[in-house]
């Protein structure tokens, strides 16, 4: 008889914790990071970091993960499979991701991460924030042409995505200050890398096509000797000689800040959109070497990471 009454109080002990667990985790985050794009797996790293410290950990929360391919139909299949699953809040990384949830819902809030100019390309509404992910341009441009005096330079953009067509309009826009001229390059798969051609420099915008065959554009740089330079980190460490962007750990942590809010009960629209505060700027010397450029000290200096 005394088992006995052990035994049910063992019982019910183990359902009260089941039914503990699954209350703290009734909550369920949706998140669409893009592909095989290490700039967004940073971002999400820092995010899940993020969420922990907010008190939103495993158990506390369930965090449902889409990795489209980065292409239209692949971004609107996994924004309906997150709203499907009714998530209390979206959080998606890149401009593309962010635009196929909003387009597709305006009742869960959404907050983003690592989008380039989030108004420029449309992504306003009550129930969307997020921190951008904008850095100059003009930066970018002006220390590439102190590591190569460039008078053509290639820019890899992909039309679908449309902050990437924002950033070559901000290039060829300052094609009279830095004295070049700029020519666009519609990279979608791998093998459009092949298009690349007739240009002494490149700049990588943050697509995710173009970023997903990264090795791809930087191997037709390599055999050309062409300096590369872009606004999205990830591709230093594939021979990406310059890279200006915003810090992938800021971007996930404030974007957890945001999503622990609304969580808690805010509202998206009462929480600002923010714009990011850590830029960092590195530099692969070691490619440099390689094709026989010189990186200024003074730009080597101002690095906050060099690859040597």
């Amino acid at each position: 008889m005394k088992r006995h009454i052990i035994l049910i109080a063992i019982i019910t002990a183990l359902l009260s914790v089941a039914v503990v667990q699954a209350y703290a985790a009734e909550k369920t985050i949706g998140v669409i990071m893009t592909g095989d794009i290490p700039y967004y797996k940073a971002i999400h790293k820092a995010f899940l970091a993020g969420l922990s410290e907010h008190g939103f950990g495993p158990g506390k929360v369930n965090v449902v993960l889409q990795t489209p391919a980065p292409e239209a139909m692949s971004w609107t299949n996994a924004a309906r499979k997150l709203i499907a699953i009714d998530a209390d809040v979206i959080v998606a990384y890149g401009a593309p991701a962010t635009l196929a949830v909003v387009h597709e819902s305006s009742a869960i809030p959404v907050v983003f991460a690592g989008v380039y100019d989030p108004q420029a390309v449309g992504i306003t509404g009550k129930n969307v924030t997020g921190i951008s992910s904008k850095v100059p341009v003009a930066s970018v441009i002006k220390n590439l042409k102190g590591i190569s005096n460039f008078s053509k330079l290639g820019v890899v953009y992909n039309d679908a995505e449309k902050d990437t067509v924002r950033q070559a309009e901000e290039v060829k826009n300052l094609e009279g200050q830095f004295g070049f001229q700029s020519v666009k390059f519609n990279i979608k798969r791998f093998g459009d890398a092949a298009k690349i051609s007739n240009v002494d420099a490149l700049f990588i915008t943050t697509s995710c096509s173009a970023m997903q065959c990264v090795d791809n554009v930087v191997g037709v740089a390599r055999k050309g000797k062409i300096p590369t330079a872009t606004t999205i980190s990830g591709g230093e460490d594939r021979g990406i000689i310059l890279t200006i962007a915003a810090s992938p750990q800021e971007q996930g942590k404030e974007a957890a800040e945001m999503a622990s809010k609304i969580l808690g009960g805010a509202k998206a629209s009462t929480i600002s959109m923010e714009s990011p505060k850590r830029i960092e700027m590195i530099i692969n010397l070691k490619e440099t070497t390689t094709i026989d450029l010189k990186v200024p000290f003074d730009t080597l200096t101002s690095a906050t990471k060099v690859i040597k």
